[in-house]
């Protein structure tokens, strides 16, 4: 699987992330977000742009969401991702030939983090980052690019809590 791929390249890099999963019953979604810690996102693998997706708390809570969100299935696996509860969310976009890559815009989400990045407003250029957490950002930026062998374009996503930057996922687009 993709994300699965992603998350060990992240690691073989040592850039930081969050902890996931992917479950194909509710039994597996409990153990995955047990494992991962709450609060957690989870949505449908299978859906575009953020739909019937949801921050849960609790077993209750994810219990709820499996039974009326999302059906878990092995044809239809429900994504489970660490929520980091206060971090500001940033997009990045960016775009590369193969050996150069171009930072075309950091955009710092107005909204708490946890909403879609598609449905968030965003400001260019970020006004709470720090030099440094946006000298990070940038890095990895390029990082990920030479290591995705990325020609055209890229969004990632990252999460910023503690002056930590952690990435969330990558795009083959660009977001704006």
């Amino acid at each position: 699987e993709d994300r699965v791929k992603f998350g060990a390249l992240l690691d073989g890099l040592g850039i930081p992330h969050p902890p996931f999963g992917r479950a194909s019953s509710p039994e597996e979604a409990s153990i995955t977000a047990s494992r991962i810690g709450f609060p957690v996102v989870v949505r449908p693998s299978y859906v575009l742009g953020g739909r019937a997706m949801e921050i849960v708390y609790s077993e209750d809570e994810l219990a709820g969401y499996l039974a009326t969100a999302a059906a878990a299935s092995p044809e239809h696996p429900v994504l489970v991702d660490r929520f980091l509860e206060g971090a500001i969310e940033v997009d990045v976009d960016a775009v590369s030939d193969g050996r150069e890559v171009f930072i075309g815009g950091v955009m710092e989400h107005i909204e708490e983090a946890g909403v879609h990045s598609g449905d968030s407003s965003c400001t260019i250029p970020p006004v709470t980052l720090s030099d440094d957490e946006l000298d990070e950002i940038e890095s990895l930026t390029r990082r990920v690019a030479e290591a995705l062998e990325v020609r055209g374009l890229l969004n990632i996503q990252f999460a910023v809590k503690d002056e930590r930057v952690s990435v969330l996922e990558a795009n083959p687009r660009a977001s704006r």
